[in-house]
């Protein structure tokens, strides 16, 4: 479904992303994990067209263009809103754009209890209440790939359980990439996991594969093994 080809990202000399491959198939969480400047929030930019990169991006067989975006939904870290706005009048200008999501929007909005919220100003609102317009903004239109960057920071449990189960309930049609510091969440939701360090994937596979090939019982060590500085062999 989504296929990244020989990935790389710079900012002036600094190397981000050096030549990442890996592919998304349909039905399917992969999780992205690394240490903090690792290169995952990039990749999930580049994907989204919001930096420049060398490479190929693909999404469907096609380069990931204005039209291809009403297919992804897209949290990130940070939330990307137009804070001036309430969260009604912020969907409405997203669903006006798509040209559908409107009701799915007050829908989520109750889902996530953010309604109290509708008619006040984004700019006024808290960080998780914040992060609830994110998340609905990528979830209204029914998108087939979602791409989550760090998607649970900032919600508090009951909303992180709710997006928990809207993930596995979305990989029934469609796909997911997302990233995670929280090794609990990426062992319990992830088909595939990709870990990266400093730019560059050091290990791909189930949970299980990389666990039996690292010879540890979590994916927490087998993290930790592989991210620090001696990194790991799987000979």
């Amino acid at each position: 479904m989504l296929k990244v080809n020989e990935l790389r990202i710079s900012y002036g000399d600094f190397k981000a992303v050096k030549g990442v491959s890996f592919e998304v198939e349909r039905g399917e969480v992969v999780g992205l994990l690394g240490p903090n400047g690792a290169g995952k929030s990039s990749i999930m930019k580049a994907i989204m067209g919001l930096v420049e990169f060398e490479g190929e991006v693909k999404l469907m067989g096609k380069e990931i263009d204005f039209e291809a975006k009403n297919y992804i939904g897209y949290v990130p870290e940070e939330p990307l809103l137009i804070e001036n706005l309430t969260p009604a009048e912020f969907f409405e200008f997203l669903a006006s754009i798509r040209g559908k999501g409107a009701e799915k929007a007050v829908k989520l909005s109750k889902i996530f209890e953010l309604e109290k919220y509708a008619t006040q100003p984004i700019i006024t609102l808290s960080m998780g209440n914040r992060k609830k317009v994110s998340v609905i903004a990528a979830l209204m239109h029914e998108p087939d790939f979602l791409i989550l960057d760090e998607p649970m920071n900032g919600l508090d449990a009951r909303s992180s359980r709710i997006l928990k189960d809207f993930m596995r309930e979305h990989v029934e049609r469609g796909a997911i990439l997302f990233s995670t510091h929280v090794m609990e969440i990426a062992e319990k939701l992830c088909d595939r996991v990709i870990v990266i360090n400093k730019g560059e994937i050091v290990a791909e596979g189930s949970v299980e594969e990389l666990k039996e090939m690292a010879k540890m019982e979590s994916l927490e060590d087998v993290f930790l093994k592989l991210t620090s500085e001696e990194g790991i062999s799987f000979a």
